[in-house]
């Protein structure tokens, strides 16, 4: 009940916050404030769920404390240094108004996937520090410039240590250094989205340190129209 209570408050907040927001900047966080809402109250008349939304506090596995680096809106505001102001969200909302819906995007053909590889993390970070995946996010950013109708959806990936909520805040971090660091190249803001799968779309399923490493990551899906 302790941790049916939490996720049922994570939810009323992220409802709130986007009170004050603008409908471009909440589609993200009204999605996700519902699926927790759901979720707990099904969960209080006796529905059972597998997700990894669930998962106990006594199945935490880690992060060590040597290695725990908490997140600030600090740091994130930092990414976007020498934009002016903040980054602001697309104008269009996925589905309306011409913009195609999330399910119309999909992974990038053969042809393109050297584009459109993905980049990697490390524990509790959101910054791409690898220098050749920097280049091939540079090399993402040239090509999206010189086929202005093609749209991408950034979507951050965690690994399986910390809380689901813990996990789906950092997921959204590291989209959204991504999509800051290709619109100081020159991509056009209004079309990249941000989605956060936090832990709970594994690409490696074992429990170990190289496990973890695959599964930090951003990976990218597109529309061409």
């Amino acid at each position: 009940m302790k941790h049916l209570v939490r996720i049922m408050y994570a939810a009323v907040l992220l409802t709130a916050t986007g009170c004050v927001r603008n409908s471009s900047q909440t589609w993200e966080d009204m999605k996700t404030a519902g699926r927790y809402m759901h979720r707990g109250v099904d969960a209080m008349f006796g529905k059972d769920y597998e997700s990894r939304l669930l998962t106990s506090d006594d199945e935490f596995i880690g992060p060590y404390d040597d290695e725990f680096v908490p997140l600030r809106d600090s740091d994130l505001r930092n990414a976007y240094a020498g934009l002016d102001g903040p980054l602001p969200q697309p104008k269009g909302i996925p589905g309306q108004k011409g913009v195609p819906s999330l399910s119309e995007f999909y992974a990038p053909p053969d042809m393109l996937r050297h584009y459109f590889q993905a980049v990697h993390f490390e524990t509790d970070d959101f910054a791409v520090k690898d220098k050749h995946e920097i280049e091939a996010l540079l090399q993402m950013a040239s090509y999206l410039k010189k086929n202005p109708n093609t749209y991408l959806v950034i979507m951050g990936h965690t690994d399986e240590r910390a809380s689901a909520s813990y996990n789906m805040a950092l997921g959204m971090r590291r989209a959204n250094y991504v999509r800051s660091f290709l619109v100081k190249q020159g991509v056009d803001l209004n079309k990249i989205y941000t989605v956060s799968r936090g832990k709970e779309q594994p690409l490696a399923l074992g429990h170990a340190p190289d496990d973890w490493s695959a599964n930090r990551r951003s990976e990218f899906k597109i529309f061409e129209k």
